[in-house]
């Protein structure tokens, strides 16, 4: 059986194990922006035993495949195509199907479960947030990763580093981090009620494929892209000093 380490980071855990990351969300544990977390920091943050969640993690692996995923070993452009393919495709999709399911359920059901009206305003919030953040990724950061990967220059980024704007992408994952995790809690853990219908059951359960998707889409891009585009753009830069003259 694989053994995991307790001081195994999160997001190293994920990529090595794609299965673990759904066990992860299951315990609280922040894999994707708290992907720096080692399993022995984020366990005991979480009131957790360490050693019995590792060996909990450990099984889940036993006569898994342990090779990684295809998205693990791409490339800085590979991976943003990947991204827009899996992940914003869903996301454009979903989003607003969740948006409109939320707003009949609170609608339909609202009276007799006062929690809807806040599961509607954080589903609107997530959507105009998540639209906004999916749209300057596609028009403004990803064509520059595509750019830096292709030539090693970035001659039509007017700003020159990429560490600003993906500062701003990590501030906007975080703000996403928090309304998934504010609607977990308001929805008792997309848990439907016995009184619920068809639609209230599909909210909750679009609901939770949005936040398992979105917490692994923002762990390809915290803990994956943009460590390797920063890279990147710093050996571009180490090689254009290189080139200068004395």
């Amino acid at each position: 059986m694989t053994t995991i380490d307790t001081g195994t980071r999160l997001a190293d855990l994920v990529t090595a194990h794609p299965r673990l990351a759904r066990e992860l969300e299951r315990r609280g544990l922040d894999f994707c922006c708290g992907g720096d977390q080692t399993v022995d920091e984020a366990c005991r943050a979480a009131g957790l035993d360490p050693a019995t969640v590792a060996a909990e993690l450990a099984a889940v692996t036993a006569g898994a495949d342990d090779e990684r995923a295809p998205w693990a070993t791409m490339g800085p452009a590979e991976l943003v195509d990947h991204i827009v393919d899996t992940h914003h495709r869903f996301l454009w999709e979903e989003l607003p199907r969740a948006e409109a399911l939320a707003e009949k359920v609170a609608r339909v059901h609202g009276a007799r479960h006062p929690e809807l009206a806040e599961v509607r305003r954080l589903v609107g919030e997530l959507r105009t947030d998540m639209e906004q953040h999916l749209s300057k990724e596609e028009r403004l950061l990803f064509p520059r990763i595509r750019e830096l990967a292709g030539t090693g220059e970035m001659a039509s980024f007017p700003c020159g580093s990429l560490s600003s704007p993906i500062s701003v992408m990590l501030v906007e994952h975080d703000r996403a981090g928090e309304l998934l995790a504010r609607l977990r809690v308001v929805t008792d853990g997309y848990r439907t009620p016995p009184d619920a219908c068809a639609s209230y059951a599909a909210c909750y359960e679009s609901l939770a494929q949005i936040e398992s998707d979105t917490h692994l889409h923002v762990h390809k891009e915290n803990n994956l892209l943009f460590p390797a585009v920063l890279r990147l753009e710093e050996q571009a830069a180490d090689a254009r000093s290189c080139r200068s003259p004395a």
